[in-house]
Order: structure tokens, then C-alpha cells, then sequence
């Protein structure tokens, strides 16, 4: 993979151009780092997000395995102009939205209360945005979980690829402004270079192939919450004045180290970031781009979880559930799983 130059302009063209939208393999390890199938993956034409289809369908005389159910997990905090806009652009077929409100003052949960879709509203146990994706994946009972950002910087209309990704194998699916096809209208220099650096240090710890390290555009298989590790309930001697490990924009970074630690097979997707239509970000380059650092030195001390890291060297067998961890054998095959985006 070609190494990103922190001073290099960032591509400004919306999502969606065609200029070659490929899904990279970032595998751990002396493992190779491919394009999956050597080409473009295909992109779906339709809006929804999977096909549904009845458990024991037929298709040429095979049954068809039923399409995976997709969650989505949206954290927000004052997000009550820019909530609209993203759940307007939700695909249709999602399993469910689950909006987790950070205590926001404006009208955010009732945006998502009178929106058409039906919106799981649930509130956050401490704060920060780190935990209120653990709050959101612990409600989450999709075979597949999305995490978006509710001030309009993700496009909804990209979970198909993300879902098309891990319908081929990912066990995680790792959105990348920094691919062919992506791009960002939002990031500063400063935080480009940050993200470079910071990118390429993790990069060089755990042998990883990864183009964007902090970006909180992923999807991943239910199975890998226990790699993630990210705990919603408050211990004993918590204060609600001091932020816990995990719980701030760090988050992304913790997320994507885990992963590479528990050895699971990564996909980058190419994703388009936009500038928030309302509002300011709470985004600190300084202090946050600080506990990224930290995030991953401490990760490193810590050591590879190696319960997890066996638990995914376990064969599975072709026809498992969609949730649980994948292996060779489970590769996306259009023939065997017609009912995956076209």
C-alpha cells in the first residue's frame, strides 16, 4: 500500500465517484496485504442495505442462507440539525438504529423519536463518545453493527459497502478516507498529519496495514465485541468528573489496536468524510491526538489478548450465523450467497 504523504492534498471528491472503489485486506502478521479478488469490488445499485429473504428459500435447487441483519449505532450529543439528515439517508433493510444521546440540552431525542424510521433511543452511562458506542454495541442484536456519526460526516448511503465487506469475510470493516475512491471536505493539515504519523506508528507495532487510524467509519461481525472490549457499566469508585479509558475520541484508535492485537481479518472500505452541515465539532487535535498516543502505547503494554486471538484460529464451519467470526471457509461465494449486494 502506497504510504500517505501527511503534506498530500486530500481527495475532494464527494463518495461515489468512480475512481476505482476497492476494498482493501489489511491482514495482521507476514500475512499479504491484497485487493480483495484483485479487482474492484462490486457496488450495489440499490439503496438497501441487504436483501431479505425467507429462511429456506430456494434458489437452484440450493438453499439460501438467510441475508445477515444489520445494526446501526449512532452516537449523539446536540446533534438536533444534523440528526435529520443522516436518518433521512439511512438505507432501507437495516435490523435496527439505535441512537445513543450523550445527555444532549436541544431537541436531538425527539428528532429521533417523531423520524419516521423507528429509532431506538437509549442514554449513556458515563461520558464521552467511546462510551456511548459501549452503551449502543451492548443494545446492538444484529449480526452486523455499523457505527456512524451523527453530525453528517459519515454517509449512510456507504453502509452497503461496509456490509457488502464483511458479507466476503472481513471480520471488521474499516473505513478509510485515505483510499481510492475516499476522501475528506472536514480533515485539517494538522490533523491529516497527526493521523499519518500516529497511523504509521501503529502500523510499525502491530505489523498492520492500515491507511486511516482515526476515523470512526467501521462495521464489524457481533463476535468481535469481546476483542473490542469496550465495558458500558460504571465501576465501583467511578466519578462522573473524570473521563475512563476508552470513552473519549480515543475510541477509534482503541478500537482499531484491539483488532489488530486479536489477529482478526480487516478490510478497509474507501469512505468520503463531509463537513458537518450545522454546529462545531468537539474534536481537540491537541489533547485528543494526545490520548491517541497514549491509547496506543498503553494497548501495547497490555499485551495481545490471547484467548481471543486462539478463539479465531477455531475452525467454523460454511453456514455458521452471520455474527460469528469468519474463516476461510466462509468466504463470500455470489453462487452459494445470492441474496449478497450485486
Amino acid at each position: 500500500m502506497t504510504a500517505i504523504d501527511p503534506k498530500a492534498r486530500v481527495d475532494r471528491r464527494p463518495s461515489g465517484t468512480n475512481s476505482g472503489d476497492v476494498v482493501r485486506s489489511v491482514m495482521n502478521g507476514d500475512k499479504e496485504l491484497n485487493i480483495v479478488g484483485s479487482k474492484p469490488v462490486r457496488r450495489s445499485t440499490s439503496t438497501s442495505a441487504v436483501t431479505r429473504r425467507a429462511p429456506g428459500d430456494q434458489r437452484n435447487g440450493r438453499t439460501v442462507r438467510p441475508a445477515p441483519t444489520v445494526s446501526v449505532v449512532i452516537p449523539a450529543k446536540n446533534e438536533e440539525k444534523n440528526l435529520p439528515h443522516v436518518l433521512d439517508a439511512l438505507p432501507d433493510g437495516l435490523h435496527e438504529v439505535i441512537l445513543v444521546d450523550g445527555n444532549s440540552t436541544d431537541g436531538t431525542v425527539d428528532v429521533a423519536r417523531n423520524h419516521p424510521i423507528d429509532v431506538i433511543v437509549i442514554g449513556q452511562t458515563r461520558k464521552g463518545k467511546g462510551n456511548a458506542l459501549a452503551c449502543g454495541f451492548a443494545r446492538a442484536t444484529g449480526d452486523f453493527i455499523v457505527m456512524i456519526d451523527a453530525d453528517s460526516s459519515t454517509d449512510p448511503a456507504e453502509i452497503p459497502r461496509f456490509v457488502d465487506a464483511l458479507r466476503q469475510g472481513a471480520d471488521f470493516a474499516k473505513g478509510s478516507r485515505f483510499m481510492p475512491g475516499a476522501g475528506s471536505s472536514d480533515i485539517s493539515r494538522v490533523r491529516q498529519a497527526g493521523n499519518f504519523w500516529l497511523n504509521k506508528f501503529v502500523n510499525l507495532l502491530y505489523g498492520t496495514r492500515y491507511t486511516d487510524l482515526c476515523y470512526g467509519y467501521n462495521a464489524f461481525r457481533r463476535d468481535c465485541l469481546p476483542a473490542i472490549g469496550l465495558e458500558p457499566d460504571c465501576p465501583e469508585d467511578w466519578s462522573p468528573d473524570v473521563m475512563l479509558w476508552g470513552d473519549g475520541f480515543e475510541v477509534e484508535t482503541l478500537i482499531n489496536v484491539r483488532i489488530a492485537k486479536a489477529g482478526l481479518r480487516v478490510f478497509e472500505v474507501p469512505s468520503f468524510e463531509r463537513s458537518r452541515l450545522y454546529g462545531n465539532s468537539n474534536l481537540n487535535a491537541f489533547s485528543d491526538g494526545l490520548r491517541v498516543l497514549r491509547t496506543i502505547y498503553t494497548e501495547r503494554k497490555r499485551g495481545t489478548r490471547r484467548a481471543i486471538v486462539q478463539s479465531t484460529t477455531v475452525p467454523r464451519l460454511s453456514g455458521s450465523t452471520w455474527s460469528v467470526l469468519s474463516t476461510v471457509t466462509e468466504e463470500f461465494n455470489p453462487e452459494h450467497n445470492p441474496g449478497a449486494l450485486g
